[in-house]
């Protein structure tokens, strides 16, 4: 039987003694802890050496290798030297391929986890090759050595860094004399003054970050103000220390340290069991011995849910002031609003739209019903839609970059943009190449919103009724049918209307749309015409979706009593002076979505918990862990409309409100467009009534 001994600078509060078959072989494990004394340590290898065939260190300081540093700490130089006849290790070979594989298999098995993550190691020494793996998914790498090694309040930012840092310490802190310089620093009173300031900056950089890299001894003073919904990649993860992190609501658990005997063993024990079973030193075991063990054992990190499944994706928002009313509701523009005359407000709106983006607001509690979560940023750019459009697509650009960049500092792994930012030059294609994360302007599923709200809307005012087939009984029109998003509205409706009405100036193009509805839905009934004119007065519905801004699409007017009008168009078809000429129509600009969980976020002009379709698509494809260029452009496909409509589903997103120019419709105003259009058709009766009588035999 061979024997491997572990001596740990650790608890010996943990010490075992167990026997077990490792590669065949008989082994007998013994793990003693020596709280910290290093003397005792030294007492306990020369005790033990005799005994072991291998001998591994734990809780010591490794040998590690950063960038073209090769560092090895006196403590553990000075134990590995009172056994100089038997096999040491501290575990680094075996650590070192545990530890990067841990990242490539969450990535793999959980896909894009790590894009774009704020991570922090509290030992970028000790944790390099972790960074390493990571840094090919993400940018956001923080390092805490400067505050464990010497309590300066400062994070390094970079792999470089962390490697510049080193080489100036490694003399420093790797020499005796020097380390109990720094222990000498460390307790004077100076320093225990400014201990607390260090304490704080850290306990920031914890709960700005969605990664941890740390043993579990470094997390203990970590509260769960700190601690919620992150991720620790760590070793030797208990039941205990699961415990523990469950109290600290941590969402997921990365463990990369190997298991026996249904137990978790420290890395430095396997790798001596390792060279004692093929009787080799540490240094002369290879890439292949290590993985003929891992292969042959089935290791394999473990991914650990503490408190049930929970994985939380990040996303940013572009949002802006809608008017110049908006600036005046914002301190301190507000003030300034109440004591200036409306030629210093122009000049306020104009600088203002040259400001750099800032973070409006924090989102956060959005929870799938699958357990997954979001997070996520409202970014504002200054411009209104007034200046927006005053200045060219490269000042635009130019902003949502700058917030592009912005939103990828803080973690985010997908932007969408709102409003007036995703119409302006190519709807979203050139910032899509630029920016360093993907974008998506939210138009999918503000297509498939508006059409879900027209039709809620029809129910609601009840002048139209529902078949057995699920079909609306009526009379839907599309104005601008062969577009892009025309053409996606008159699929949707083909499934959801009895008869569909397709108008624009485009014959040939008509003939093919209609042909490919009615071989997609069978049964479709579909009319097309040149122009709206002809059939509008029928309508019980009608979508308006050209790009013909400041033209006029339709006749409000010859429009019938309690018509639902859906104007996807950006910039509106429908002006608002039209809208008010026709109090018996209801005329809907967009469907809201009600997010799932329990949302914090600022206002944005809606009920809480309520997010404009295009805030909601991005929302949704962060929950499904989405991050690609998803709506681009001015061609909307209609796979993606129905795409996204099936994911908001799956993640409980649910239509909120139905809103017109004006706002979010009451239900006070359904009922007058329902009062107004039975009292315009009863008018309408009694007057061609009048009109039959008077007419001559």
């Amino acid at each position: 039987m061979k024997t491997v001994v572990s001596v740990s600078q650790g608890s010996s509060e943990y010490d075992y003694d167990l026997e077990t078959s490792f590669l065949g072989q008989p082994f007998r494990i013994i793990r003693i802890g020596t709280d910290g004394d290093l003397s005792r340590a030294e007492a306990v290898l020369e005790s033990v050496h005799t005994q072991a065939d291998a001998i591994g260190l734990s809780m010591v300081h490794d040998h590690y290798e950063v960038g073209r540093e090769q560092l090895e700490h006196p403590d553990t130089a000075r134990l590995e030297a009172c056994v100089p006849d038997k096999p040491v290790t501290t575990g680094a070979g075996l650590r070192a391929i545990l530890q990067e594989w841990a990242v490539r298999h969450t990535q793999s098995e959980l896909g894009h986890f790590f894009d774009n993550a704020r991570v922090l190691f509290m030992n970028g020494q000790a944790g390099y090759r972790i960074a390493r793996a990571l840094s090919e998914h993400t940018e956001n790498l923080f390092f805490a050595d400067p505050y464990t090694d010497f309590g300066v309040p400062r994070l390094l930012t970079s792999l470089k860094q962390l490697e510049t840092y080193t080489s100036l310490t490694a003399p420093i802190m790797f020499r005796p004399a020097a380390v109990k310089a720094v222990e000498t620093i460390l307790r004077t009173p100076l320093y225990r003054l400014g201990e607390n300031l260090v304490k704080g900056s850290l306990h920031h950089a914890v709960s700005e970050a969605h990664v941890i890299v740390a043993s579990i001894g470094d997390l203990e003073n970590f509260t769960e103000k700190e601690l919620d919904g992150k991720t620790v990649i760590t070793s030797r993860v208990t039941d205990a220390a699961l415990d523990w992190m469950r109290s600290r609501k941590v969402a997921m658990v990365v463990d990369y340290s190997p298991w026996l005997e249904g137990r978790p063993v420290g890395v430095n024990v396997m790798e001596a069991m390792i060279s004692a079973a093929l009787s080799r030193t540490p240094d002369q075991l290879g890439p292949d011995d290590y993985l003929d063990v891992i292969q042959s054992l089935e290791i394999e990190p473990r991914i650990l849910y503490p408190n049930g499944y929970r994985r939380v994706n990040r996303f940013a928002f572009v949002i802006h002031p809608l008017s110049q009313q908006y600036l005046t509701k914002t301190p301190p523009l507000d003030w300034v609003a109440n004591v200036s005359p409306p030629v210093v407000m122009n000049l306020v709106e104009k600088a203002i739209a040259y400001s750099p983006p800032f973070i409006y607001s924090k989102v956060s509690g959005i929870r799938s019903p699958n357990g997954d979560e979001v997070e996520g940023w409202l970014i504002t750019v200054g411009g209104t839609p007034r200046e927006i459009m005053a200045h060219g697509p490269e000042f635009t650009y130019a902003r949502l970059l700058q917030a592009a960049k912005l939103a990828k500092k803080l973690g985010a792994q997908i932007m969408g943009l709102g409003a007036f930012t995703k119409v302006v030059g190519d709807a979203g294609i050139t910032v899509a190449k630029r920016a360093p994360l993907p974008i998506t302007t939210g138009n999918s599923y503000s297509a498939s919103g508006a059409l879900w709200a027209a039709h809620d809307a029809m129910k609601k005012i009840g002048r139209v009724s529902i078949g057995p087939s699920g079909k609306a009984a009526g009379k839907a029109m599309v104005v601008g049918a062969t577009g892009a998003i025309g053409s996606v509205c008159a699929r949707l409706l083909a499934k959801a209307v009895d008869e569909v009405y397709l108008a624009a100036p485009e014959p040939a193009k008509l003939l093919a749309l209609k042909e490919s509805i009615e071989q997609e839905t069978p049964g479709a009934i579909v009319h097309v015409a040149g122009s709206a004119e002809r059939d509008l007065a029928d309508m019980d519905m009608i979508v308006t979706a050209t790009s013909g801004a400041g033209k006029r699409i339709l006749d409000i007017m010859k429009v019938k009593p309690g018509c639902v009008i859906t104007d996807v168009a950006r910039p509106l078809d429908i002006p608002a002076e039209d809208v008010a000429k026709r109090p018996d129509v209801l005329v809907i600009e967009s469907g809201e979505i009600q997010l799932p969980g329990e949302v914090h976020m600022k206002d944005i002009g809606l009920p809480k918990g309520i997010a404009y379709a295009c805030l909601a698509e991005t929302i949704v494809l962060a929950l499904e862990a989405r991050f690609e260029n998803f709506t681009l452009g001015r061609n909307i496909e209609w796979e993606k409309v129905r795409e996204i409509y099936k994911l908001g589903l799956k993640h409980g997103m649910k239509l909120a409100a139905i809103s017109g120019v004006n706002g979010v419709f009451t239900e006070e105003d359904f009922e007058r467009v329902r009062v107004l259009a039975a009292s315009a058709e009863e008018s309408q009766a009694e007057e061609s009534q009048a009109e039959g009588s008077s007419t001559p035999a």
